[in-house]
C-alpha cells in the first residue's frame, strides 16, 4: 500500500552545514513516521565551496530524489515549486563587533533623521509659520524665545514617529507588524523572486547530491 508524504518546501532556508538534507529545507508529514524520517534524511545538496552563497533549487529534483529513495511513497507538494538554500559559513559569535555595528547604524540613522527633519523645517519655513501663528494668537511679535509652539511641535514630532513605526525597544502599541518589518519582508521577497527569476545559476564547487 502506497504511503502519502506531504511536503512543504520553505521559500528560503538558512543552513550552516555543507551536507543539506530534506528536513533542513522543508516540513514533512506522513502517517508513517518511518517514511517521514527516511525522506527527511534524503540529501538534497552538498556544498563544496567555502563562501556564503544562495542557491536556487527545483522541487522536481526533490521529487526525483524521494522517488529513488522511496518508490512506494506518493508525494503531495504543499509548498514552493522553487526554493532557495542560503548557505552561511559557521562563525563564532562576535558580541563586540555586533555592538559596534549596532551603535554605528543607530548613530547614522539618528544623524540622518535629524538632518532630514531640519532640512524639511527649513524648506517649509516652519519658523516663519510659528511667527505668524504667535502673532495671530497673542497679537505681538515673536521675540525668538522658546514658546509652547516649539515645545508642542517637538513632542508631537517624536510621538508621531513612535506611533507611526509602532515600535520602541521591545514595546509595541499593538501586534501589527511595524512599517520597517513590512518593508524588510517585501525586500526579502523581492530578493527571492529575483534569484528565482534569474534561474539561480550554480557556481563551481557545488552539486545536487
Amino acid at each position: 500500500m502506497n504511503k502519502t508524504l506531504y511536503l512543504k518546501l520553505n521559500k528560503i532556508s538558512t543552513v550552516h552545514e555543507k551536507e543539506i538534507f530534506l528536513k533542513d529545507v522543508a516540513s514533512l508529514y506522513s502517517d508513517d513516521t518511518a517514511v517521514m524520517a527516511k525522506c527527511g534524511a534524503i540529501k538534497v545538496k552538498t556544498i563544496h565551496g567555502d563562501h556564503d552563497h544562495r542557491y536556487v533549487e527545483d522541487v522536481l529534483d526533490v521529487l526525483r530524489l524521494i522517488s529513488e529513495a522511496a518508490p512506494a511513497v506518493q508525494v503531495t507538494n504543499l509548498g514552493e515549486t522553487d526554493y532557495i538554500i542560503d548557505y552561511q559559513r559557521p562563525r563564532r559569535a562576535r558580541i563586540l563587533w555586533q555592538w559596534v555595528k549596532t551603535v554605528s547604524v543607530c548613530a547614522v540613522c539618528f544623524c540622518g533623521a535629524a538632518f532630514a527633519i531640519m532640512t524639511f523645517n527649513n524648506d517649509a519655513s516652519v519658523t516663519a509659520v510659528f511667527q505668524e501663528v504667535y502673532q495671530m494668537v497673542l497679537g505681538q511679535e515673536w521675540q525668538g524665545h522658546i514658546s509652547v509652539l516649539e515645545l508642542s511641535y517637538s513632542v508631537g514630532l517624536a510621538a508621531g514617529i513612535l506611533i507611526f513605526f509602532n515600535h520602541f525597544a521591545a514595546w509595541k502599541l499593538n501586534t501589527d507588524p511595524t512599517p520597517l518589518e513590512v518593508e524588510m519582508r517585501l525586500y526579502e521577497d523581492n530578493i527571492s523572486k529575483t534569484l528565482i527569476a534569474s534561474g539561480g545559476k550554480e557556481e563551481p564547487g557545488t552539486d545536487g547530491t
